[in-house]
């Protein structure tokens, strides 16, 4: 009787350490992201950390709360993946190995129609479309302006041999949208409902459309901070979330999977997937491979599967460059503290 109790007694202090330790663990999270409350640029919004499948860490700047929707732009193109995923999972779309015509007939006789979709995915579609270029033929603001973007986007002449060239941009993240639309019968917006954000529980967001009615599948999908975060955490469990099967397993991981080095021209990523980014990052003294989905302004959803961890950052900071460097700071400092504890 007296070692059952003992034991009982062991068991009760082991499990009120657990608990401690759990506790320190969520403050210390909490205390790294209270270092920016007074950030000198007032356009960090959200910032949530999940370790181990739990929130450990959420927090609200500027005005932004647990309600609101938040463009995390660009990183819309990673949803846009894994919606490709969705769709090859059910059979309506066949291989990455296929054509954009397959999808697309219309664009048969145009520089994007035999690009392959694998060359789609990597942003090597050879299209002459550059974000950065404000004269580029296919560059995203001209998109936006045009009163037919099929038509603008089967005009777009070719600037390299498919495969070969690695240039991102918009359009070719646009073709993929039309290419699951395609395949589908449905508007990404709804296939993206069905698929994805009623199986995840997200049931506020917006995802804006185009004069043709077409879902912008390049970006602007708008999330509350806590589900962007819970896209993230169904990809660190491969594809699952609360052990039902959303995307495959073989899906999630071809698209984290590096296929392009670009770590030449950007400083932020050392390789890219299908519409996702990887980086190792070394943390004292240790090398921390992360996957991520990027948007313009710092938005960003960083996958950490050695560590266990998401961080889901909205940010408004649209154009300038400090966003980018404040997300990933805020990614550093983060798995700092994961290390040490």
């Amino acid at each position: 009787m007296q070692r059952r109790s003992v034991l009982k007694a062991a068991s009760l202090l082991a499990g009120m350490s657990c608990a401690s330790w759990a506790r320190e663990g969520m403050q210390s999270f909490e205390a790294i992201l209270s270092q920016w409350e007074h950030d000198e640029h007032p356009d960090l919004r959200a910032v949530v950390v999940i370790r181990k499948g739990e929130i450990v860490a959420e927090r609200y700047f500027n005005g932004e709360t647990l309600a609101t929707l938040h463009d995390v732009r660009s990183a819309g193109k990673s949803i846009t993946s894994l919606l490709f995923g969705a769709a090859l999972d059910r059979g309506r779309i066949h291989s990455v190995s296929d054509i954009v015509a397959r999808y697309w007939p219309e664009a048969k006789n145009s520089a994007i129609g035999n690009v392959s979709l694998r060359d789609v995915l990597t942003m090597r579609s050879g299209l002459a479309a550059f974000d950065e270029q404000a004269d580029s033929p296919g560059n995203e603001d001209r998109l936006d302006e045009a009163g037919d973007p099929l038509a603008f986007t089967l005009s777009v002449p070719r600037a390299d041999a498919p495969g070969t060239v690695y240039r991102y941009n918009s359009l070719t993240a646009y073709v993929a949208g039309l290419v699951i639309e395609k395949a589908t019968g449905q508007q990404l917006a709804e296939f993206a409902r069905s698929a994805l954000f009623n199986v995840l529980g997200i049931e506020r967001w917006k995802w804006a459309i185009d004069v043709a009615g077409h879902t912008k599948g390049q970006g602007n999908l708008s999330l509350t901070a806590r589900d962007f975060a819970t896209i993230g955490r169904m990809v660190l469990n491969n594809g699952t979330h609360h052990g039902v099967r959303v995307l495959s397993a073989a899906w999630v991981s071809e698209s984290l999977r590096s296929h392009v080095s670009i770590s030449s021209s950007d400083p932020y990523a050392d390789a890219y997937g299908y519409f996702w980014y990887c980086k190792t990052h070394d943390i004292a003294g240790r090398r921390v491979a992360v996957f991520f989905a990027s948007g313009n302004g710092g938005n960003k959803l960083y996958v950490v599967p050695s560590r266990q961890l998401v961080i889901a950052i909205t940010s408004s900071a649209y154009g300038r460059g400090y966003g980018q460097r404040r997300s990933e700071a805020i990614l550093k400092a983060l798995l700092r503290q994961d290390l040490h504890d």
